[in-house]
């Protein structure tokens, strides 16, 4: 009997008297999705230093090779995004990088442009006062739309560094209409079928002001955008204490909830393994889409459906593959405890205003051990019960430290 076989057991019969379809729950959960960045396994850092990792990925197929290894482990990160020019061959052969993603297993995820990284951009880029500028960036996001039927991506992903550091530095309504003018320029590029996720971040690397800083301002652009556009939520780059669950529910409501970059920070936009600071925002994004999905309150519902999991962060201290393993298995739990909250239950006491009642029915939720059932769930997956473990026991990060040896240049950057 394996070790959590007991623990299994015990978890059953308790979920199966409190009513749940628990061979529902673990197909759901078998069918979960978390998309890993390529950029999460080179070397990163802060501005002060990057502290090169051992083994850390040094080319696209590096990174490919690392995340089939997530996916071998979790058996739910079948694709990774790519990050251009981070991820750009030398011989611009990106059919090359789709067969051999698809020969390890995985698929190439969403594209992320770059328009933040070279000189010109010192002042923005769709934004940027020259429209020399504000074109080389529109360019470079309409060759990432060519990037995507290449190799088969449906997701552009988009985040502007844009912004200002003082007052008067530039007209803040021009440079609004500069990037809603850029972005509708965009759009007739995108592949069919394929949506533009357009994320925001409270401030940084401007401290003025950012063009796009909260989640009402990429709504409203998006609402102008269309259908084909939708937000993206990273969950470092609010303000402390900014109720995310929220605002996840208002835009699954409005149709414009389209993906997430999940992460977790203390202080700013910090990047660090999801679910590692506060596990219990996690879970509560997890039940307002499950709750939502439940509903069959169109569009709600099929929006939520439809969303974008996907994962952003710089492990500077903590190595590449393991740490990534660890972010998906967060995930895993967040939501396998979102599907036991007693949805008749909690709405009873939701209606009958009893407060603390409907609180405790969350929080007991929350403080479920659901590990025993995820032990179960990859068991029936043919994926390793304890995929940390089995990562630490099966040579690969020994292999990639023989192979790749340590480089101290940082970043995602070829």
């Amino acid at each position: 009997m394996k070790t959590y076989e007991k623990e299994y057991q015990l978890f059953a019969e308790r979920a199966v008297s409190q009513g749940f379809d628990l061979a529902k729950i673990k197909s759901i959960l078998q069918k979960q999705v978390i998309e890993t960045p390529s950029w999460g396994y080179a070397n990163s850092g802060t501005r002060f230093q990057a502290f090169p990792w051992p083994g850390a990925a040094l080319t696209t197929f590096d990174k490919l090779d690392d995340a089939a290894m997530v996916h071998k482990m979790t058996g739910i990160a079948p694709s990774v995004a790519l990050h251009i020019p981070w991820d750009k061959p030398e011989d611009g052969d990106y059919i090359k990088i789709r067969q051999y993603a698809e020969s390890l297993g995985i698929k190439v995820g969403a594209i992320n442009p770059n328009v933040f990284q070279e000189r010109e951009y010192m002042l923005g880029s769709i934004a940027n006062p020259d429209a020399s500028i504000q074109q080389k960036a529109l360019d470079h996001m309409i060759e990432c739309c060519r990037i995507m039927e290449v190799t088969g991506s449906s997701l552009l992903s988009l985040w502007f560094a844009d912004g200002t550091n003082y007052a008067g530095q530039d007209d803040l309504r021009e440079r609004k209409h500069r990037v809603e003018d850029n972005l509708l320029k965009l759009i007739p590029y995108l592949p069919k079928n394929a949506r533009v996720l357009l994320e925001y971040k409270l401030f940084e690397p401007g401290f003025y002001s950012t063009d796009i800083p909260d989640w009402g301002s990429s709504y409203m652009v998006t609402k102008k955008l269309g259908d084909q556009a939708q937000v993206l939520i990273d969950l470092g780059h609010h303000p402390l204490g900014a109720n995310i669950e929220q605002i996840v529910a208002f835009l699954m409501d409005e149709g414009k909830m389209g993906g997430f970059h999940f992460n977790n920070h203390r202080y700013a936009d910090d990047d660090l393994m999801v679910g590692s600071v506060n596990p219990f925002e996690l879970f509560l994004i997890y039940h307002e889409i499950t709750s939502t999905i439940n509903s069959n309150d169109s569009p709600a519902s099929e929006t939520a459906k439809a969303i974008a999991f996907m994962i952003d962060q710089s492990f500077n201290i903590e190595g590449k593959v393991g740490a990534m393993i660890q972010s998906v298995i967060n995930c895993q739990e967040a939501y396998a405890k979102a599907l036991l909250v007693p949805r008749e239950t909690l709405k009873k006491a939701q209606l009958a205003g009893d407060v603390l009642g409907a609180h405790r029915v969350i929080t007991e939720a929350f403080k479920t051990d659901v590990r025993p059932l995820l032990a179960k769930v990859r068991e029936e997956m043919g994926v390793p019960d304890d995929p940390v473990d089995a990562y630490w026991h099966s040579g690969y990060e020994e292999k990639i430290r023989e192979e790749r040896g340590t480089r101290t240049s940082s970043g995602g950057y070829q």
